[in-house]
């Protein structure tokens, strides 16, 4: 009678995340503020009356609540809301493709040498180690200097600065979990290797994958800006909030709305992802009680 009082009281995992997550108010915040990004920078350049790229030379550097101009105009004349807007969409499909991308070369290292160990993760892991030597900055600067700028090279080249701490994640999570019983008993049932790896042991390590993919995102969208900010990343005249940046440094006391409005931007999806980041942490650990 007592355990099955007890079992009625006892939430489902999923709903006991959702408990979690829900206690976490800067989460919520930071989830509610990407949705505003992307539902804004998906569908909010169709609701305005400008392109991101009409010019109007009459209009230039007009200040915020210029009439329709809700930003301003820059030194073009373009208007800010729209550039922004699509700046959102190139920066924040840089960093969610890039954090794909990391996140597939991470998993995939980091569970053969969790796995095999030995020789093999000797060999993986300190070619993960050798790659964290170098500064991030420095080695995206560096590669990105050898090739040409654009949306898809710069993609590759944050996915390629950025899978490694996810390796190291999955690399120690897999090592943990291989020798526990339901991988052990997939084995004696004759799966391979691959099918273990794969389909036993990654997905009983999803907790910190997701909290580490969360994370990827707000670093990639960082590293884009600091790339395109310093001229070897997205190029005019699409936009980008780091080109945006770029374009308003010598514009920062006679217009300084240029720089505000993608500063703010950048801010506000970096902090919000690393928010929701610290809430799926805590929602996904089962150690944490919620009464």
């Amino acid at each position: 009678m007592a355990t099955a009082a007890l079992s009625t009281v006892q939430l489902a995992p999923g709903q006991a995340a959702w408990r979690r997550f829900r206690r976490h108010r800067l989460a919520l915040a930071g989830a509610l503020i990407i949705l505003v990004l992307v539902l804004g920078s998906a569908f909010g350049p169709y609701l305005l009356p400008f392109d991101d790229t009409y010019i109007d030379i009459m209009k230039r550097f007009a200040p915020p609540l210029s009439g329709a101009h809700i930003l301003g105009t820059d030194e073009l004349g373009r208007d800010v809301l729209a550039r922004l807007m699509m700046g959102g969409r190139v920066s924040l499909s840089i960093g969610i493709v890039a954090m794909v991308i990391a996140m597939a070369v991470g998993i995939v290292v980091g569970a053969f040498a969790g796995f095999y160990g030995g020789a093999v993760g000797a060999v993986l892991m300190r070619l993960v180690d050798a790659v964290l030597c170098f500064p991030t900055i420095f080695l995206l600067l560096a590669l990105a200097a050898l090739t040409e700028p654009g949306l898809v090279t710069t993609t590759i080249l944050i996915a390629a600065t950025a899978w490694m701490a996810v390796a190291r994640v999955v690399e120690a999570q897999v090592r943990s979990l291989r020798e526990r019983e339901f991988a052990v008993a997939a084995l004696a049932f004759g799966s391979s290797n691959l099918r273990i790896m794969f389909r036993e042991l990654v997905p009983n390590a999803i907790a910190p994958i997701v909290v580490a993919a969360t994370l990827n995102v707000a670093k990639a969208i960082l590293l884009e800006s600091y790339v395109s900010y310093l001229g070897y990343g997205i190029q005019p005249p699409a936009a980008s909030w780091g080109n945006m940046l770029n374009n308003a440094q010598i514009y920062l006391t006679s217009a300084p709305w240029l720089a505000i409005a993608p500063g703010v931007a950048i801010t506000l999806a970096v902090t919000s992802f690393n928010f929701l980041g610290d809430g799926l942490r805590d929602a996904l650990d089962p150690r944490m009680n919620i009464p």
